[in-house]
């Protein structure tokens, strides 16, 4: 079987995440000593005792999350697992995956993450943004609620998670007229985001733009496994149109169905998912069931995946 590694964004954090695995393992305090560092307060205090409105602040969230990402994937170097053929990252996963990737170092890619969640929050004034997912509505149906919830204000089609799963972020007058009108279009369910920003649409141009600059500053390069980008699904290699992805992506939809439908096309029939929670594993599922999909985690899930993977 080819097998990619894929890494979770924003919403797979919790307080306590990794909280088993960490005990008597040094590569996870390291890599969250290592980002403590950068962020000059104590990161791994905040991911173990919370409280978790602090770990929810976006600019802790991106860091921590990403730290979790990258300690899985050391672990799993560190057991001797094999280099996956390519990988991916759902949203701020993104990042961790050029980490793993050797595109760009930790270090760099903390500070890039904190700074990339400070200019999401400053994007709008709290309150003036929501997200929400839609269950049970084709993609086609979810845009054309937006487009007509939206008058003059910002409503998209952010998410395209897996068929029939689709998060809609924009203004939150807006956002709530588009709840509305899906339930209404015959939506099985429609889930506000407990989220102040509305990450992938129209009103992070500003913060995108001033992400840019940030990414000028840090030194990318090409990766040495191919990582799969949210924007379209397809991979790159010169640090230029590395940095103009990460840019776009502030903005536009995360397409994690194409990344995924990609990778299969290319070879792919097992995803593991490196990091806390099993949000990937399960829309894996749901895109197809006949891929395999394996969480790592902890002590246990990195040794089912090493035993899957060498069997």
């Amino acid at each position: 079987m080819t097998t990619a590694m894929v890494f979770p964004g924003q919403g797979a954090q919790s307080v306590g995440m990794l909280g088993d695995w960490a005990a008597g393992n040094p590569i996870i305090e390291k890599v969250y000593a290592d980002a403590s560092e950068v962020l000059g307060f104590d990161l791994w205090d905040v991911v173990a005792n919370g409280p978790a409105e602090r770990l929810d602040q976006t600019e802790v969230t991106q860091p921590a999350l990403l730290a979790a990402g990258v300690a899985a994937w050391s672990s799993w170097l560190a057991a001797d697992g094999p280099a996956p053929a390519c990988m991916a990252g759902h949203s701020l996963g993104e990042y961790t995956a050029l980490v793993a990737a050797g595109a760009i170092g930790f270090a760099d890619a903390v500070a890039l993450v904190a700074e990339r969640g400070r200019l999401m929050q400053s994007a709008l004034p709290a309150g003036e943004g929501a997200m929400a997912a839609v269950l049970g509505l084709d993609d086609e149906t979810v845009r054309e609620v937006c487009q007509r919830a939206a008058g003059d204000a910002v409503c998209e089609a952010v998410n395209y998670n897996a068929p029939g799963q689709v998060v809609i972020a924009g203004n939150a007058a807006a956002v709530e007229r588009a709840s509305e009108a899906a339930g209404e279009a015959g939506a099985r369910r429609v889930v506000p985001l407990a989220v102040s920003v509305p990450s992938h649409c129209a009103l992070m141009r500003g913060a995108a733009e001033a992400l840019a600059d940030e990414l000028e500053k840090v030194e990318i390069t090409a990766p040495e496994i191919p990582v799969i980008h949210n924007v379209d699904g397809r991979p790159r290699t010169e640090p230029g149109a590395i940095r103009a992805a990460l840019a776009e992506q502030l903005y536009s939809p995360v397409r994690w169905v194409d990344s995924v439908r990609n990778m299969q096309a290319d070879g792919v029939d097992r995803l593991l998912e490196m990091g806390p929670g099993k949000v990937l594993t399960g829309l894996s599922r749901r895109i197809d069931r006949k891929l395999e999909a394996l969480p790592v985690f902890d002590t246990a899930t990195l040794d089912k995946a090493l035993g899957e993977v060498r069997a």
